[in-house]
């Protein structure tokens, strides 16, 4: 197992929908539990900029990051100087494990919970076992630090987590300066299961994302009426996810 520390900043998202209303994301970085995983092989990097933008809208003071090496050699590891930039300007401290084994990577996220010193863990992880989540989710709870855990596309089955999100990559939006050229990222996360709101259990969120500061709005596609003059700004004062769909 090796450990190092980073520095880094504090992560935004962006994007919010009529449909959950002010909930949306359903407390995703900020409380309990959330399994966040691919929709299909190929979509691991959406789900982690999907995870990354909670990070930046909770900013916590300190982070601690769990991957396994293999999904280090997968999807590579995560780069420290590019958190550092998108976590400003809060730049909590960060730091990363990589438990070679399973068991490990459960021992090290229950420990890190217990330990009451940190404000948010996430896990690159696989499928865990009902018994796990309900470990997990219950030290979560009853210490009050928040946990994110990144998992694959074969994630199934029942879970305790407060709530799980599959996140597809999409098409980009058009690109508004050359239309040979990709706009901004697309994804789509459909929140599989969600505790704490069981009526938005089944929805589907289709999200962009904005170069706007603290910025990721709904697609344009689902908008009932066109963006007004200065949306921008309500992004940047309202933080998260900013939609109009």
């Amino acid at each position: 197992m090796s450990v190092r520390l980073i520095k880094a900043s504090a992560l935004v998202p962006s994007g919010d929908q009529q449909a959950a209303g002010k909930d949306f994301p359903f407390d995703l970085g900020s409380q309990g539990v959330h399994e966040v995983t691919e929709a299909v092989h190929g979509d691991w990097t959406a789900a982690m900029g999907f995870a990354l933008h909670a990070l930046r809208k909770t900013r916590p003071a300190s982070v601690l990051w769990v991957s396994q090496p293999h999904f280090q050699r997968e999807h590579g590891p995560v780069y420290a100087q590019g958190l550092y930039d998108w976590l400003r300007p809060a730049r909590p401290a960060l730091l990363s494990v990589s438990p070679s084994k399973a068991s490990e990577c459960l021992w090290v996220i229950e420990e890190a919970i217990q330990s009451g010193v940190l404000s948010l863990v996430v896990a690159e992880t696989g499928p865990i076992s009902f018994t796990a989540s309900r470990r997990l989710s219950l030290a979560s709870e009853r210490h009050g630090t928040p946990v994110i855990l990144l998992m694959p596309y074969g994630t199934q089955g029942s879970t305790a987590a407060q709530a799980r999100w599959r996140i597809t990559a999409l098409p980009s939006a058009p690109n508004p300066f050359d239309d040979r050229a990709p706009g901004r990222a697309r994804w789509q996360a459909t929140l599989e299961r969600c505790r704490t709101a069981p009526h938005a259990t089944g929805h589907v969120f289709t999200l962009s994302a904005d170069d706007e500061p603290l910025s990721l709005p709904m697609a344009d596609g689902l908008a009932p009426y066109p963006m007004a003059p200065g949306a921008a700004n309500e992004h940047a004062e309202y933080g998260w996810f900013r939609g109009t769909g």
